[in-house]
């Protein structure tokens, strides 16, 4: 039977278990009623043989009707005249011995009183439940006294029991058919309820939704993606392990709206939009997520979001160190076409007879790129840096930006994580070179009788007192003063299209290493406009003993120039 039970749903459990626990309170309902009401009647006779004993005690008439020879001649029709107005079984007055002067039988007259009579001649008023002539009956005694105050006579008034058995058994029926009622309301309701569950619990039995849940609570801590549950009013409801990792919530957040959880303001609008989304990059303070969300519908009505994080943090810092090495191989490849036209320039003049012309154009070009090359790799000993510096040289030369790397630069290898810092100097520089093409196309419209202004980045990367400084200002047309707060939010974009990532990235590695990047609108940037953007990281502290740096910089000597590709 109870792997029977086991096997049902949890709805129909309660169902048969509601019926039982309906039917058991109405049957005892019905029995208790039953019990109190032949109490009640049983005290309301009491009550009423009382009264009315009392009442013909009283009365002048008997009084009167005992000093004559024959006091049952006016007593009995009295007596039996009071009884049937009071809806008494017997109304006996009788003397004090206890010799009946009138009753409801006329043959009982004369004869004795069978029940109690001390307390009364003692001048009190009682009532017992006492087997008499008529059987087991509820009766009151009083005596009736004289003017003296002396007890003449006795009066003694009840009701049987079994006309009070009668009574009770006549509320029976009302009190079953109302206790019947009170249990198919009860059922229905029973059944309305368990009809409601069974549409919650998919018609699942205890066991399967204690398995249900395990699984749940397991698939929570186990998986390593964020999942977040939104109701349709924008409050988180359930926050697996990893998205509270993730987004660095608070031990309350559930419950609270997803704009009060300290958010970026995207992925808070996100959250709360009620829509579904796919594939959203979005950032935190020191991490890139990719959110998807995808709204809950029971019928037509929404019953919220589940939103799925992925951290994309290295991977995207493996895309920015990618995207540089590209940068790199793409430049070596300009390089590479380059060097066949000059070399084809090179045969062309031998083979017109001017070889002196052709080795001074060869030596030229030679010159120039080592100068860079070696400027480049003499001033910036970071390999990783230096390797960036000179694939965004050939691409800002490709696209007709001067990219200069200042004078004064000077950096050796720095302890900090090489991926942060592609990701923040290759996107300023990424970010230098769009605003000085922007800036050259708009003062060529401008002021073209002038001529094309010259597009221009500086860079200057130097450590010093433990900070490690970048900056990078170009001659683009600067930053709206009124938007400086938003450059390194999601979405800005020099290009005003809204899909800008590159800031923000470079603004989230600096945060993540423990520095800060800001912007400077006032027009300070290369050839005295456009922006600069200024970030400044904290070294770890030297290992002990002197570096091989520590005494001067090999390959860059005292006097410095500015280097251009």
């Amino acid at each position: 039977m109870t792997a029977r039970l086991g096997r049902w749903s949890l709805a129909r459990q309660v169902l048969v278990l509601q019926i039982l626990v309906v039917g058991i309170t109405v049957a005892g309902a019905t029995l208790l009623g039953f019990l109190r009401t032949r109490e009640l009647l049983g005290d309301e006779a009491a009550r009423t043989s009382r009264a009315v004993a009392i009442s013909v005690a009283d009365a002048p008439t008997v009084l009167d009707a005992l000093d004559d020879p024959d006091p049952s001649a006016a007593l009995q029709p009295y007596a039996e005249r009071v009884r049937a107005e009071a809806g008494l079984d017997f109304i006996t007055i009788m003397s004090r011995e206890g010799r009946r002067y009138t009753h409801p039988n006329p043959r009982q007259i004369g004869g004795r009183f069978l029940g109690s009579t001390a307390p009364a001649l003692a001048g009190r008023t009682f009532t017992e439940t006492y087997t008499g002539t008529l059987g087991p009956s509820v009766r009151a005694v009083t005596p009736v006294r004289d003017a003296t105050g002396r007890v003449r006579a006795l009066v003694s008034a009840g009701i049987t029991v079994a006309k009070i058995s009668a009574e009770v058994r006549g509320q029976i029926g009302s009190a079953v058919l109302t206790g019947l009622l009170g249990l198919a309301a009860g059922i229905a309701g029973a059944y309305l309820v368990g009809a409601r569950l069974r549409r919650q619990t998919h018609g699942l039995g205890p066991a399967e939704l204690s398995r249900m849940y395990e699984y749940h609570n397991a698939i929570l801590h186990a998986v390593r993606e964020g999942l977040l549950l939104v109701d349709r009013h924008g409050r988180l409801t359930l926050a697996n392990d990893g998205a509270r990792e993730l987004l660095a919530l608070p031990g309350d957040a559930e419950g609270r709206h997803v704009g009060d959880l300290g958010l970026s303001p995207s992925l808070a609008a996100m959250l709360g939009s009620g829509e579904s989304r796919s594939d959203e990059i979005h950032l935190t303070g020191e991490r890139v997520l990719v959110a998807s969300a995808a709204v809950v519908r029971s019928g037509a009505r929404s019953l919220g979001t589940v939103v799925t994080l992925r951290d994309h943090t290295e991977l995207q810092a493996l895309t920015g160190q990618l995207d540089a090495e590209r940068g790199f191989a793409e430049s070596l490849r300009s390089a590479a076409h380059e060097a066949a036209n000059r070399l084809h320039t090179v045969v062309a003049l031998v083979e017109l007879g001017r070889a002196d012309q052709a080795v001074e154009f060869a030596t030229a070009e030679l010159r120039a790129a080592q100068r860079l090359t070696d400027r480049v790799v003499g001033a910036i000993r970071e390999p990783v840096l230096a390797a960036l510096l000179l694939g965004k040289s050939a691409a800002a030369a490709e696209r007709g930006v001067d990219l200069v790397i200042s004078p004064d630069s000077e950096l050796d290898d720095v302890a900090l994580d090489a991926r942060d810092l592609v990701t923040i100097v290759g996107n300023l520089i990424d970010n230098a070179i769009d605003a000085a093409v922007q800036g050259t196309v708009q003062g060529a419209v401008q002021g073209a009788v002038q001529g094309a202004p010259t597009a221009r980045v500086r860079v200057h990367l130097r450590a010093e007192d433990g900070t490690f400084l970048i900056r990078v200002a170009d001659s683009g047309p600067g930053i709206d003063p009124g938007v400086v707060r938003d450059v390194f939010r999601r979405g800005w974009s020099t290009k005003g299209d809204g899909r800008g990532l590159g800031l923000a990235m470079a603004g989230q590695a600096a945060r993540r290493l423990g520095g800060g990047i800001e912007a400077d609108a006032t027009g300070q940037g290369a050839g005295g406009q456009g922006a600069v953007f200024t970030v400044r990281l904290p070294l770890p502290p030297p290992a002990a003993g002197p570096g091989p740096a520590a005494a001067g910089a090999p390959g860059g000597g005292s006097a410095r120039e500015e280097v251009r590709p």
